[in-house]
């Protein structure tokens, strides 16, 4: 990831504990039922090393074929911060931060997403990931307080 980088900003209430809501981000067998995955793909291969260093990977399989997913923990501080890099490298070699920032409400919690990335990936992709964040966490909400 350059220097230079361009924030965008997803929030979002869940009538579940934080925990639950943080879990659901390292937990492979729990994070593969809604990261990346839609009516359109389906997640076949998820692998979490849920450490500061560790690194993850989710492959999501549509009708385009399979793409794969990437990153590296920086900070897991359960249940209130994960920071990790992010990368889906068939598209780009570039590499988005994103922080994860859990609060603990009276009654379940609120989350909020802030990934940064280039001016360039944000040009092309800024709006579209906006997007596909908004709709990774519908699903993450489906999935904790179903």
């Amino acid at each position: 990831m350059t220097t230079e980088t361009v924030s965008l900003q997803v929030k979002r209430r869940f009538a579940a504990s934080s925990e639950r809501v943080f879990d659901s981000w390292i937990v492979p067998e729990i994070a593969r039922r809604w990261i990346f995955s839609d009516q359109n793909g389906e997640i076949v291969s998820a692998r979490v090393d849920a450490r500061v260093g560790g690194t993850f990977s989710f492959v999501r399989r549509d009708a385009n074929g399979d793409l794969e997913h990437v990153g590296e923990y920086l900070e897991i501080d359960r249940p209130r911060r994960l920071v990790f890099t992010f990368a889906v490298p068939s598209i780009s070699p570039e590499y988005d931060r994103v922080t994860i920032e859990i609060v603990r409400l009276d009654t379940g919690c609120e989350l909020t997403l802030t990934s940064e990335m280039s001016p360039a990936i944000f040009a092309e992709w800024g709006e579209q990931t906006k997007a596909g964040w908004t709709r990774m966490l519908d699903g993450l909400a489906v999935l904790v307080e179903g």
